[in-house]
Order: C-alpha cells, then sequence, then structure tokens
C-alpha cells in the first residue's frame, strides 16, 4: 500500500471512530468532558485530576509558573492549583495528557520521536500564551490550548508506526503534506477540539507566516517558528532547519518582537518546563 493511502486509512479509522486512549488519556478526556459543564462543581474537577497522576503533577506545576503564580508562593495541592487555574487552563491541561500520552511507541526511535514531538508542543504552547498576551492581544489560554494540541495528529502516527512499519520513514515530509493533515483533523474531532482552533492549526499546516500577526492562527504559526526545538517529523527529509527564527522580528507598539521575547523568556522557560512533566 502506497504510503499516502495509509495516511487515508488511518484517518478514515479515525472518523469511524476506530481509535483507542491509553488509560490516562481516558481519565484525561473524562476530566475535559466534565468541564464543558459550565456547572461543574470544584471538588468534581479536582477529584478527577487526582486520579491521573500525571495530570495532577502537570495542574500543580503550571499553578507554579511565573505565568500563573506572580506573587511566588507555592501551590503545593490539587484542589489550590484548580482554583488557582480555573477551568479553562484544565482544559488545555488535560488535552496536554491526551496528546502526550496518545502515542505508545514500540521501538526506541519511536520513543524519541514522541519525547522530542512533545518537547516540541511544550515550546510551542509557552511561546504562543506569551505571544498572544504580548503581540496579537488574544486570549492567552485559547493559544496555550492551540500549541498543546497542534501536533496531536502526529503523536498518533508515531502510535501506529508498529501497525505500519516504514510509516515514518527518512522522506516522510516530502510525501506527507496532505495526508498529515488529514490524519490531524481527524484526530482533532476525535477529542472534538473547538473549530477556531483547527482553523487555526490549518494555517500551522499552510505554513504560510502573516506579518504582522493578528489571528490565532498567525499567533501559533510564528510560535513554531520560534519554538527552539523542530518537530522531529520535519526532520525526517534529512534537511537541517535554516535557522529562520533569529530572523524574524517586527515592531509591537514601542517595542519589538525581539524585546518582547527576551523579557518574557523566564515566563516562556517556566511554562514550557511545567508543561514537559
Amino acid at each position: 500500500m502506497e504510503r499516502y493511502e495509509i495516511l487515508k486509512k488511518i484517518a478514515a479509522e479515525i472518523e469511524r471512530g476506530e481509535v483507542s486512549f491509553p488509560t490516562s488519556a481516558v481519565v484525561a478526556l473524562q476530566l475535559k468532558r466534565a468541564l464543558d459543564d459550565p456547572d461543574c462543581p470544584l471538588d468534581r474537577a479536582a477529584r478527577l485530576v487526582q486520579a491521573e497522576p500525571l495530570l495532577s503533577a502537570k495542574v500543580v506545576a503550571v499553578a507554579n509558573s511565573t505565568v500563573c503564580n506572580r506573587s511566588g508562593r507555592p501551590i503545593t495541592d490539587v484542589r489550590t492549583a484548580v482554583l488557582r487555574l480555573g477551568f479553562r487552563y484544565l482544559r488545555a491541561l488535560a488535552s496536554a495528557v491526551v496528546s502526550r500520552q496518545l502515542a505508545a511507541p514500540a521501538t526506541a526511535r519511536d520513543r524519541e520521536l514522541a519525547d522530542r514531538l512533545w518537547a516540541h508542543s511544550a515550546h510551542v504552547a509557552a511561546l504562543a500564551h506569551v505571544l498572544a498576551r504580548r503581540v496579537t492581544r488574544l486570549d492567552p489560554e485559547t493559544a496555550l490550548f492551540a500549541g498543546i494540541v497542534h501536533e496531536v495528529g502526529a503523536f498518533y502516527l508515531v502510535s501506529r508506526t508498529g501497525d505500519y512499519p516504514g510509516l515514518l520513514d527518512e522522506d516522510f515530509p516530502t510525501w506527507s503534506e496532505s495526508g498529515e493533515a488529514e490524519v490531524g483533523r481527524a484526530v482533532l474531532k476525535a477529542l472534538a477540539v473547538p473549530q477556531p482552533i483547527i482553523d487555526a492549526i490549518e494555517v500551522c499546516w499552510q505554513g504560510f507566516l502573516a506579518m504582522p500577526p493578528t489571528t490565532l492562527g498567525d499567533t501559533l504559526l510564528l510560535a513554531d517558528e520560534l519554538a527552539p526545538v523542530e518537530s522531529p517529523l520535519r526532520d525526517l527529509d534529512g534537511c537541517p532547519r535554516e535557522g529562520m527564527a533569529a530572523s524574524i522580528d517586527l515592531l509591537v507598539g514601542e517595542e519589538t518582537l525581539l524585546e518582547i521575547m527576551r523579557e518574557s523568556a523566564q515566563d516562556v522557560a517556566s511554562l514550557t518546563a511545567a508543561l514537559q512533566l
């Protein structure tokens, strides 16, 4: 079977509901669905978070990041962290666990791909949060969520390499441009990701960076370009990154983008570290 046909087959399976999630991802999905109810009690949300150790650690870590805890007083329990973050942050973090746990790599190479893919996603999410707050003036939490899930289709592809050997061979980027997006759309819809987020991720897939950035798609793509860790799937064609990030700058009010990023470096580093737990 041609590899593009494999991608179409995988996308069709997902659309038919033939996708399974690891136990930790199932708990995170339950939390996400519960939080879709605006009347969800705080105690119920905290109990659901506590049912998944990775999610518990991530929630407390993000609540203690410099972005979310300007006072510097440490938060050491899940309930206080949930109260500090609010439900919108929790939905994003639940999606982070689903994304990270979606891949069940069978080989050391696949585990390395999944680890690098999550490092890339965490950097993009943290950068998108700062860019939305300081540059495009959009909702930072929405931008964080978009960054967390923008590679979820790639995680799923890593999980399917055992079924389709050679799926992620070295020439992957040369034949995957439309097929990877097709799988990504299917996974995002299976996770009930809102359409505005999917639309922003579509901008990332298209790869056209508008200047100055104004939309959520622009914010996400700019974060993707600025991320110091490249998606490993892009590296599979053997072509090194050209260092475009260092040359990106623009005027934002009375500051430049590079000045803003230097000022926000601590926030980006703190949030990235929390997400990578």
